[in-house]
């Protein structure tokens, strides 16, 4: 026997298209839409190209929002909220580059089917690709002002860790956001130049090889540098009997 009050349950009461509440808030018809459909496709694996690049950029979205409004939390002083967002966005940056891995299933010689209806298509226009150097900087500057605020260089923060345990751990994770970027870049490059070869011109004109010399660029320098500056530091003081 029906229950009317449990079958109400399960009528939507949100706005908006979809058989369910969970559709509608998701907006799942709008999402499973924007794919090409079985009719479009030049090939089949067109829907395992979009669903990675479309899911990247909504990864990319959230751990760019996080950055941001991390950065504003630094800007005010408020460190461990900060802390927090960016780990979400460290988080982020580990899925873009684990689920790109499924690139890598698709056939060389069928992949060339979809290059050729991707037009002047390039990861480089990529809007979440674009904003990651914005938000990084926003991220730099703050926690520059953070350490002016303290009286601390670099060097100092790492061998006085201890006395600036939020800064220390700040300066980490940005070091950690930094190294995601690198491994999303170097793991980016490796799945085009196993598709396409590292002597093929893409999209846009422009050569793989270029991508793989973008690899060594650091969004955040200094915090990779300190690192060699703390060894030479710490040889020359055990060379003079201090450590």
């Amino acid at each position: 026997m029906s229950d009317p009050a449990r079958d109400d349950l399960h009528q939507p009461v949100l706005p908006g298209r979809g058989a369910s509440d969970y559709e509608r808030y998701l907006r799942t018809d709008e999402l499973l839409s924007l794919q090409k459909s079985p009719e479009e496709q030049v090939h089949r694996d067109e829907l395992l190209f979009q669903t990675v690049h479309q899911s990247s950029e909504l990864w990319l979205k959230l751990a760019t929002t996080e950055c941001d409004e991390a950065a504003a939390r630094l800007e005010r002083s408020e460190v461990p909220p900060a802390l927090r967002l960016l780990r979400r966005a460290v988080l982020c940056l580990q899925y873009v580059t684990t689920q790109i891995e499924m690139l890598n299933q698709m056939d060389p010689w069928e992949y060339q089917q979809i290059r050729v209806v991707l037009g002047h298509g390039s990861g480089f226009d990529s809007p979440g690709f674009r904003q990651v150097p914005r938000v990084t900087q926003r991220l730099a500057k703050a926690f520059d002002r953070l350490l002016a605020q303290a009286g601390l260089d670099l060097i100092e923060l790492y061998q006085r860790g201890r006395e600036f345990e939020e800064l220390y751990l700040l300066a980490e994770l940005l070091t950690e956001w930094d190294e995601r970027i690198w491994l999303w870049r170097f793991r980016h490059y490796a799945i085009v130049a196993r598709a396409l070869g590292e002597d093929t011109v893409g999209t846009q004109g422009t050569p793989v090889q270029v991508l793989g010399k973008l690899i060594a660029q650091r969004q955040l320098p200094k915090l990779w540098r300190v690192r060699s500056r703390l060894v030479e530091l710490f040889d020359a003081e055990r060379a003079n009997g201090v450590a």
